[in-house]
């Protein structure tokens, strides 16, 4: 068994480079009066060694701070991840600022590890999309000065601005459209349950259909259905959505229509349609590419103008302003496709969406 390889020291990029210890230290610290192509050559050797200077420590030593801002976001797979860093990216580009993005992939201790290798690198602010319930790893890096700015999910246990969606003003209004058309039978298909988001959304869901039931005159009215008996959680991948629609769609008493909680679940949910004779009436939350183009009715809202508000309130906490611990609420607005307009037994699949006014 061999064993492990010592990490590389910067006398070691030094000789590899060809040049002086104290040459290699000033090229891998930024120092002026050094040649370029002299840093160029130290960088490869650092490069090719696997050499990584202690950047919290030298920067901090010589007082000097980085330009890069840090996003720790869920999984980059989502478009709508992408298109956040897209707007973070936009505005750090007009102050000279750069961006590093890392994925959590949704668990809490990557992103602890993402958080401290980040101040390790002395990044100027952070932005953090949060898969936990509690932030010591971000409150330690307010200690140091770092500005902490949440998006798409709300500060736990800081003070820090945010910027997200009105989630459950969001899934009301989509719930309420099913019930315009005509559906006394609404499931839900959700994320992990123990996001922000999601709950919020499912409150939406809800809120929707008590207050069907509060107007309802009969047993078999809106408010027949049991609140939670079409409910699914804990779904983060369209396989898994898949999976849950069909079982929804299986029931002795199937759901009429859908509210699916996000893109990735709303496409979990198209699949599973292909594989049934005729698909219920959809809503879902989040736009995605080709939904137009499908007819799929959804809560609509701008992840890129999100990112951006995020980094210009971590621009502006940078220039000394106190954040408030308020967060910034996006609206979001209901955009009619046909998917969401198809009364109960009309698959919307097949033509012309058919409206239905609610009995």
């Amino acid at each position: 068994m061999t064993s492990p390889k010592s990490p590389a020291t910067l006398l070691d990029v030094a000789e590899r480079a060809g040049v002086s210890l104290k040459t290699a230290s000033r090229a891998v610290n930024g120092e002026p009066h050094v040649a370029e192509a002299t840093r160029q050559r130290v960088a490869q050797a650092a490069l090719d060694l696997g050499f990584q200077l202690n950047s919290m420590a030298s920067l901090l030593k010589r007082g000097i701070r980085s330009s890069f801002i840090g996003l720790v976001t869920g999984d980059l797979a989502n478009p709508f991840y992408s298109s956040l860093a897209k707007g973070v990216e936009r505005e750090l580009r007009s102050e000279g600022l750069q961006l590093v993005v890392s994925s959590t992939d949704e668990n809490g201790e990557r992103e602890r590890l993402l958080v401290d290798e980040m101040v390790a690198r002395q990044v100027r602010a952070l932005i953090v999309v949060t898969t936990q319930e509690s932030n010591e790893s971000l409150a330690r890096a307010q200690d140091r000065g770092i500005p902490v700015v949440f998006v798409d999910r709300p500060a736990a246990g800081l003070t820090a601005d945010s910027v997200v969606l009105d989630n459950r003003a969001g899934a009301r209004l989509a719930t309420e459209h099913l019930l315009a058309a005509g559906h006394r039978r609404i499931g839900f298909i959700g994320d992990f349950s123990r996001l922000p988001t999601h709950l919020q959304r499912l409150d939406g869901y809800l809120d929707a259909l008590a207050g069907a039931a509060e107007q309802a005159d009969t047993a078999r009215g809106a408010g027949a259905q049991d609140p939670r008996e079409l409910v699914r959680e804990d779904l983060h991948d369209a396989a898994g959505a898949r999976g849950a629609a069909l079982e929804l769609l299986a029931l002795p008493d199937p759901p009429t229509a859908l509210f699916t909680s996000n893109n990735r679940v709303t496409i979990g949910a198209l699949t599973a349609f292909r594989e049934l004779p005729s698909a219920p009436a959809l809503v879902g939350f989040d736009d995605f590419d080709l939904a137009d183009v499908l007819g799929v009715t959804v809560v609509s809202h701008d992840p890129v103008e999100m990112g951006a508000r995020a980094a210009r309130l971590a621009l502006e906490t940078l220039e000394n302003r106190q954040p408030s611990g308020e967060g910034v609420i996006l609206p979001v607005r209901l955009v009619e496709r046909g998917s969401g307009e198809a009364a109960p037994g009309v698959d919307w699949r097949q033509g012309p969406r058919a409206t239905a006014t609610a009995s």
